[in-house]
């Protein structure tokens, strides 16, 4: 599907970890273990000035690559999510295509 972003709903443990989330009306189970990484963000065109201390989250975007299960269709999904360090909200940036068996 691509490069997008719209917010999303995210069940996470106590310790933050992706394990739900609800995405275009459907369920998600996280089948396997979410990976985490983080990606420089271009703050300077985003916010007009940087507070002294802010720089956890202003610098870098929080990503998660989840592979999720639907609830109603059964579907496999991997899923690249961000979550603004802030507002602790998540948003939805990519779904990657499903691998298809070679016939």
């Amino acid at each position: 599907m691509g490069l997008f972003t719209q917010g999303i709903e995210v069940g996470c443990s106590p310790d933050g970890v992706p394990e739900r989330l609800h995405w275009q009306g459907q369920d998600y189970a996280v089948c396997a273990e979410p990976v985490r990484w983080f990606e420089r963000r271009s703050w300077w065109a985003e916010e007009q000035r940087a507070q002294r201390g802010s720089g956890s989250g202003l610098v870098d975007h929080e990503i998660w690559r989840v592979q999720a299960i639907g609830a109603t269709d059964g579907q496999h999904r991997t899923f690249d999510l961000s979550r603004h360090q802030r507002s602790r909200r998540w948003r939805m940036i990519r779904v990657h295509e499903a691998l298809r068996d070679a016939a």
